[in-house]
Formats: structure tokens, sequence, C-alpha cells
């Protein structure tokens, strides 16, 4: 006998349905407003953003993108900053990778301690990691150098803790039938583990990504050289800090704009993997 469905649709169901996407609808509103501001504001002149008068510009400057592309860095900045990201986020997922397998598949004494560490240093505020980082670098010669951003990056806490708990939803039945095999560890983490938890490596590669694109505290106390500015330094100090354009914020709007494309692009192809890897889905049916 079959069931029909729509036949236990209620008022009730109607009205909450309703509620939840009103809810949703609003909610977007919000978050894409700040953006969809930022797009009217850099067609706008200075005097426009300054005055509340009106939302929209009277005379789109279109000027000011052309002027931030041809005029300016900035596309300079992005590519220190996308060059900077992607080397970082392959070598965050290369170390993560190899010490959340270590953790979850190897045994040897003391696997729980060093996890135990691992997290401990998770709990440190990371303005506490500069000073010593800094030593470091200095006494390495990599100062004002963009391998010291890359090395000083490489590791990610976060993503060792991220990488292990989706390795340990792995089934051991596999790790073990693949070693029996006579596969060597990095097979079975490259063709066994990997692929079953494609989505947390997503997730976190895109994390580390925008994390690193973004970054200014770090980059800053590292690096003087304007040459080797990522895009969160290169804003600040060439469009707002007394640089050739000072405070047009048409020109600082338009900029941000360029900023974020290469994040948003980024999104949009990885955005059904981040979901899932949120929800710590691996790829395994029970």
């Amino acid at each position: 006998m079959s069931t029909n469905k729509e036949q236990y649709v209620t008022p009730m169901h109607v009205i909450g349905g309703a509620v939840k996407y009103a809810v949703l609808v609003i909610a977007s509103i919000f978050t894409a407003f700040p953006f969809f501001w930022m797009i009217v504001s850099a067609l706008k002149t200075k005097a426009e953003i300054m005055s509340v008068s009106s939302f929209l510009p009277s005379d789109p400057q279109w000027g000011n993108f052309i002027s931030v592309i041809f005029d300016s860095p900035i596309l300079h900045y992005v590519w220190n900053s996308m060059l900077i990201s992607l080397i970082v986020v392959a070598l965050q997922i290369v170390s993560g990778a190899l010490i959340a397998y270590a953790i979850v598949f190897l045994t040897f004494k003391g696997r729980g301690v060093l996890f135990a560490v691992i997290m401990g240093t998770y709990m440190l505020p990371v303005a506490a990691t500069y000073i010593p980082s800094y030593i470091i670098l200095s006494n390495m010669n990599l100062l004002n150098t963009l391998t010291g951003l890359v090395i000083s990056s490489s590791v990610s806490i976060f993503g060792i803790f991220l990488l292990r708990q989706a390795f340990m939803q792995v089934p051991l039945g596999l790790v073990e039938a693949a070693r029996m095999d006579g596969a060597s560890h990095f097979r079975i983490l490259w063709q066994v583990v990997c692929p079953m938890t494609k989505s947390s490596f997503i997730t976190f590669g895109l994390m580390s990504f925008i994390s690193t694109y973004n970054n200014y505290m770090w980059p800053s106390l590292i690096t003087n050289d304007s040459d080797k500015y990522l895009v969160s330094q290169g804003l600040r100090s060439f469009f707002i800090e007394g640089g050739a354009y000072g405070t047009e914020w048409g020109l600082v709007m338009a900029a941000s704009a360029l900023i974020v494309v290469p994040l948003l692009i980024l999104f949009a192809f990885t955005q059904k993997w981040f979901i899932n890897g949120i929800g710590g889905d691996t790829g395994m049916k029970g």
C-alpha cells in the first residue's frame, strides 16, 4: 500500500516552512549587504560616499576600477597573497596529513602525549608565538622574505585536529587490509585514507587559504618591503595610510572588491565539499 506524504501536510507545516525561508532570506540579505554596499561605494565619488543622502551613485565611477587595476600595485599584492596562500596550504595539508595519520594509525609509545602536546599549543594565543617566531626567523636571516612567511606558517594545529577527526572515521580494517597487501604507509594515506576524507581536506584547504590570504598582523611584523606585501598590508599602506590615493574611499572600495574576487571564485568551486567537510562527511556509507 502506497502512502502519499502530501496528505499529511498541515497548516502548521506550511507556516513553519514559510518562517524558515523568511529567516533564511533575511539572514542572506544581511550577509550579502556588506558586499553589495562595497560594490556600490566603489562606483561613487568620495563626496557621495561621505554623504548619506543617497545610496546609489548618481554617475557610476567605473574609472575607480580602471585606476586600481592599471595605476596601483593591488594586482601585485593579490599575486603575492595567492602565491603564498597556495604554498602554505600545500605544506599545511601535507604536514597535517602525515601527523594525523601517525597519531591515528601508527602505534608507538607516547602517541597520546604527543597529541596532547599538539593540542596544548592550540590553546596558546597566536600573539604569544610572534616573538619566538620572529627571533627564529631573524636567526635564519628570513625576515622580510616571502620564504619566511611560508616557513612560519607551514604547520596548522587546527588542520592536524580536523584531519585526525576525519581519519578516525576511516574503518581500521581497510588500513589493515592494505598493510597485509604490502602497501606502504604513504600509499595507504594517498590511495585509501585521502579519497575517503576528501571533503575534510578541501574544507581545511579552503579555510587555510582564506586565513593566509587575509592575514595582516604577522606579515606586517616580518616584512617591511612593499614589494612583498600581501593584500591586507598593501590595501592599508597604499590606499589608506597616506599612500598615492590617501583616503579616496571609492578607490579603497574598488580595490577591496577586486581582492575578494579570488575568494568568491574559490568558494564557488568548493562549496559542496566545504559543507560536507563541516558536516563531518568522509564519503563513507554505513
